[in-house]
């Protein structure tokens, strides 16, 4: 049986053109796009650095004793205000007491010595001048003389030490100011013979604070001195303390095997809410901005799509074609060089368009520039070229390209959810005619 040439053909027909668009159509819903979507704002924009350190007093004193002895009493106690020269504590006097009677006995035992060495001295002197006694006899009184003054300076110093100790058995405050700690008990014994035992310590105005932050070697070449700071502490976290940095000590300090420097910042504190000790979390404030334009951090590292990248080489075309058409129709063609018209106001060339050289997959380009992506009213893939400033981490500044109109409630695209493939890095060469994109 021949089948009929009319039903044939026509059948085939819709069969292949039933798979193609079947093939099509499962391709086209095989390659869902999805964009995320942030708008670009403008306001204040600020940069910082983080870093932590331990709140304590601008001046503190140690006080101590320079003498042995049981702890008599104690006239102060954490907290206390003290004046200077107030009496702190007292240190048994008992055997101090009889150390200073024993060197007033020496001083007259010394004294009296030294008197009759001196009337010797004094009455062989005259006989030797009148050669009626050997010179043995007379260098011999001397020296007696001599050997008692000395006894008797050595004598007055050890009593003057011994009053000294007494002295140092009453221990009063060095400075005005407040007793933070305080170590000792009535009744402890305390022994300086090493070394000086702390007894309590003072600090001087409470009103004023420093802190001692650790700041990574990788951002301390930011922190420079008289820099602004903001600080928190966890017992008032609902309030925003500021000071200011007043020295960056040079000692570094390896915090497991991570090289800090420590940072002393000033801090008022009329309220006395700041207590040594505390931990204080800082932000340095490195840089300040007003009124800026600026868009998540995301958006100037976007990873596009081959159709993304091939959608921003024909935007760049005909961005470059209108320039071309616009610098033709206001400078003409220079005569002898062919296509100078259309490139005059890019000085014979492309026209520029702030790129530099080339552009990596993430757009950012060399140096300081990012190329942002957005969608217009039609749905069509736009393109803005900008450079980009400081960052603190989310948000980053930028500055359109000249040319290039930005305003803030623009939505640029963040990241994407594709089934398409990242386009592969490399340079596009913004040519025209044989050149390819």
């Amino acid at each position: 049986m021949k089948l009929n040439k009319k039903v044939w053909i026509p059948a085939v027909v819709l069969l292949v053109l039933t798979v193609t668009a079947v093939l099509i159509l499962g391709r086209r819903s095989s390659d869902k796009t999805t964009y995320t979507f942030e708008e670009i704002t403008r306001g204040d924009f600020e940069n910082t650095v983080d870093a932590t350190g331990t709140i304590e007093p601008v001046t503190t004193v140690e006080v101590g004793t320079q003498v042995s002895g049981i702890i008599d009493q104690i006239l102060v106690d954490f907290n206390d205000h003290v004046k200077r020269n107030q009496l702190m504590a007292v240190i048994d006097t008992t055997l101090l007491s009889v150390q200073v009677s024993d060197a007033r006995a020496g001083v007259l035992r010394s004294q009296a010595q030294f008197d009759q060495a001196k009337y010797n001295y004094e009455r062989t002197e005259k006989l030797f001048q009148q050669n009626l006694l050997a010179e043995y006899e007379y260098i011999t009184a001397k020296s007696n003389y001599q050997s008692a003054l000395s006894s008797l300076m050595s004598a007055k110093n050890s009593l003057e030490r011994a009053e000294r100790n007494m002295r140092y058995a009453f221990i009063r405050s060095p400075i005005d100011g407040t007793v933070i700690y305080r170590e000792v008990e009535e009744g402890q014994t305390v022994a300086s013979s090493f070394q000086t035992p702390r007894l309590f310590l003072i600090a001087e105005d409470l009103s004023k604070m420093e802190i001692h932050a650790l700041v990574d070697e990788s951002e301390i070449g930011l922190i420079k001195e008289g820099q602004s700071v903001r600080f928190e502490v966890q017992s008032h976290d609902e309030k925003q303390f500021t000071g200011m940095v007043r020295q960056v000590w040079l000692q570094p300090e390896t915090v497991q095997n991570v090289v800090n420097y420590t940072v002393v910042v000033d801090a008022e504190n009329p309220e006395g809410l700041l207590l040594p000790g505390m931990t204080a979390t800082l932000d340095f404030v490195v840089e300040q901005k007003k009124d800026v334009l600026m868009v998540p951090v995301a958006a100037t590292k976007l990873q596009p799509t081959e159709s993304m990248m091939k959608t921003m080489f024909e935007n760049m075309r005909k961005r470059f074609e209108k320039a071309g058409r616009d610098s033709s129709g206001a400078a003409g063609r220079t005569p002898g060089t062919p296509g100078a018209g259309r490139f005059a106001g890019a000085g014979g060339g492309m026209p520029s368009m702030g790129f530099g050289g080339g552009m990596g997959m993430g757009m950012q380009g060399n140096g300081n520039f990012a190329i942002l992506w957005s969608v217009d009213e039609k749905k069509h893939l736009q393109t803005y070229p900008v450079r980009t400033g400081s960052t603190d981490g989310r948000h980053i500044e930028i500055i359109p390209m000249p040319g290039m109109k930005i305003e803030p409630g623009l939505k640029v695209i963040v990241s994407i959810e594709s089934d398409e493939p990242p386009a592969e890095q490399r340079t596009p060469r913004m040519g025209f005619g044989r050149r390819p994109f």
